[in-house]
Formats: structure tokens, C-alpha cells, sequence
């Protein structure tokens, strides 16, 4: 009969680190768990529901945390000129409803 056993936290931290260094398999042989628990980990992990903590970042994967900043920063600046852009609309769609409401209510005024 399969034991169900429950991992702490941090031995779960320590098991995928050691995965992402030698492979999950090896690792959970290594652990002696089973390979499934290790993938389940592993993949927690990989979707953001087990955090490694600091430093735990690789050169790979820290490339694409730059690549994603400055690809964050270019969508602000581009939100901001769009922004602006849609400002400068709506300033003047007030004065030209400002101006035809003026005027329309001068020509009322002219009817009487």
C-alpha cells in the first residue's frame, strides 16, 4: 500500500532546486520520492504556485525577466503617448461641443 506523505516547504525548495541542477528523475531517485510528486513540484513551480525564494533565478531565466522589463517599459511608453494622444482628442471635442452648443443656443435665441 502507497504511504502518503507530506513534504514541508522548504524540503519541496531544496527538491526542485536539486531537480533543476541534475534532472528531475535523478533527483527524485536521489530523494527517494516519486517522480510524479517531483514533476508536480517542479511544475508548481515553473507556474508560480512554489516559490524558490531569492537567488533562485538562472542566467536564462533572468535574460528573460530583462527582455520582459523592457518590453513592460516600451507598452508604458506607448500607453502614455496613446494616452496623451487621446487627451488632446477629448479637449477638443469639448471646445467643439462647447462652440456648438454656444452657437445653437445663439440661433435660438435669434428665432425669438
Amino acid at each position: 500500500m502507497a504511504e502518503n506523505r507530506q513534504y514541508d516547504h522548504e524540503y519541496k525548495v531544496q527538491a526542485v532546486k536539486l531537480a533543476k541542477e541534475i534532472g528531475q528523475a535523478k533527483a527524485a531517485k536521489e530523494l527517494g520520492i516519486p517522480k510524479n510528486t517531483m514533476y508536480g513540484w517542479v511544475r508548481a513551480n515553473r507556474l508560480g504556485n512554489l516559490d524558490l525564494g531569492a537567488g533562485s533565478q538562472t542566467p536564462q531565466s533572468a535574460m528573460t525577466l530583462n527582455e520582459e522589463l523592457l518590453k513592460l517599459r516600451q507598452q508604458v511608453k506607448e500607453l502614455e503617448k496613446e494616452n496623451r494622444r487621446l487627451k488632446k482628442e477629448n479637449d477638443f471635442l469639448e471646445e467643439a461641443s462647447a462652440f456648438f452648443a454656444a452657437s445653437r443656443l445663439k440661433s435660438a435665441k435669434t428665432k425669438e
